[in-house]
């Protein structure tokens, strides 16, 4: 009988003990491994969902639920917006693309979003298989709407109402599919895109008439004038802010980078701009996503937003940074969870170990007086731990890919992001970690094997 074969019955000599030791040890595995992952596949969503976007303009709420519902789709959206507004904005020379989004309704869970042809910039995305919409009632759909709904080139379909798979669906105005948008591994993958009359129309909004991809080059010269008014209005309402500070002794404040911010009301603030920048026809969406011209845009386009709108800007960077450090605090927790557990994996395997030598110490005696060494004993016993922990670390990780498939598979469809079967290279450590722990677990046992006494043993038996 070999070392291995030798071990093997050892082990399954006392299975209660055994399996209790392997239980614990891919419990703790497990945890890491769904930790490590999760957070891996977090991070990465951060950065491809908010590739080029600098900034979300939508309604007055909170910052982090525009984001989560315009960006991510996980939330609902904070309220509605002036669509002429949000071109004012848009027109602006401090913006380089500006993309409005409308929301309203889903497919099976796959949101809906009404935007412009822009929007592919936004994420650099190619259509795979057929055409961008050119009419309303047409939709390019993701990679994964196209997978998980066997969607193709030609089939129509029905939306429902609301952001709920549940919602009410709407039989009297089906979609077709024109185009299969290439995987991008964000989250425009589990999206249906189209124009956003198709969201007015859906709904049974009346709207006024918009060109698809709102481009008209008759009337560039026109639209520069109006940016470059803009600018000019923008530019000496600042200085006519400073010159009112240093001048008079009214009520103001500073901001954060010393610059001093006019507490005027907004009325006479938007007025001295000029009363045609946000003046509306009526026209809603969701959200404008912007990509800024420069990074002088950073400290005006927002505070022009939030103090002379009844719009709210908010910057992906920032909340997706809050958002990752709120969970980073409950991926902690876990962790140390997931450490408590395996170290009394390793104190299992301890008592396991010293125990079951208390019962085969004749077989030890016997061992050595027929020629096996005490290094052959010692080695024995250190393989034993070695082998219980390194059973539990293969275990935990198969358990933990388990877990976050199952987990993937019931999430909201817009939320599929964990790569349940994505090989993470903290993986290797932890079963590293794992024989470690089995290691130092065996090593008592085995200095109490490696001095095992023949003539003591046998005097006693």
């Amino acid at each position: 009988m070999n070392n291995l074969q030798l071990v093997w019955r050892n082990i399954t000599q006392q299975w209660g003990s055994t399996i209790l030791s392997i239980l614990l040890t891919s419990f703790g595995v497990a945890i890491l491994c769904v930790i490590y992952i999760t957070g891996d596949s977090f991070e990465k969503q951060l950065t491809n969902n908010t590739k080029n976007i600098d900034l979300v303009v939508g309604a007055k709420g909170s910052p982090l639920q525009l984001i989560l519902s315009s960006l991510y789709h996980v939330d609902n959206p904070t309220g509605n917006i002036k669509l002429d507004d949000a071109r004012q904005l848009g027109n602006t020379p401090f913006v380089e693309l500006a993309v409005p989004i409308s929301l309203g309704d889903n497919y099976k869970g796959h949101r809906l979003i009404g935007t412009e042809p822009k929007y592919l910039q936004l994420y650099d995305l190619s259509i795979e298989n057929g055409s961008l919409w050119t009419k309303p009632f047409e939709a390019v759909i993701g990679s994964e709407v196209a997978r998980k709904r066997h969607l193709q080139k030609g089939d129509t379909f029905h939306t429902a109402h609301g952001l709920a798979a549940e919602g009410h669906v709407h039989d009297e105005h089906p979609f077709r599919v024109v185009g299969v948008l290439k995987k991008s591994n964000s989250v425009v993958d589990n999206l249906i895109l189209c124009n956003l009359e198709s969201v007015w129309d859906v709904h049974g909004i009346t709207h006024e008439g918009h060109d698809h991809d709102h481009d008209h080059p008759q009337d560039d010269n026109h639209s520069d004038k109006i940016n470059d008014e803009a600018a000019k209005k923008m530019a000496s309402t600042n200085e006519h802010d400073h010159d009112h500070h240093a001048h008079t002794n009214g009520p103001h404040n500073h901001a954060g980078n010393g610059e001093i911010v006019s507490e005027r009301p907004r009325e006479t603030f938007v007025k001295s701009i000029g009363d045609d920048l946000f003046e509306s026809r009526g026209d809603e969406v969701t959200a404008l996503l912007i990509k800024y011209a420069s990074p002088a845009a950073m400290g005006i386009v927002p505070r022009l937003v939030n103090q002379s709108t009844d719009m709210q800007a908010a910057s992906p960077a920032l909340e997706s940074t809050r958002l990752f450090s709120l969970l980073g605090v409950g991926l902690d927790s876990l962790a140390i969870l997931a450490y408590v557990i395996m170290f009394i994996a390793g104190v299992s395997v301890f008592i396991s170990l010293y125990n079951a030598l208390k019962e085969r110490k004749y077989d030890l005696a016997i061992m050595r007086s027929m020629g096996a060494s005490k290094t052959k004993l010692f080695t024995l016993v250190l393989v034993e731990g070695l082998v219980i922990t390194c059973i539990g670390g293969v275990i935990g990780l198969l358990f933990g890919h388990a877990t976050l498939f199952f987990i993937n598979q019931q999430a909201s469809e817009t939320a599929d992001f964990l790569e349940a079967f994505h090989i993470n290279s903290n993986e290797l450590f932890l079963i590293l970690a794992a024989c470690l722990i089995g290691i130092l677990a065996a090593a008592i046992p085995a200095m109490k094997a490696y001095k095992t006494t023949i003539s003591t043993i046998l005097a006693d038996k």
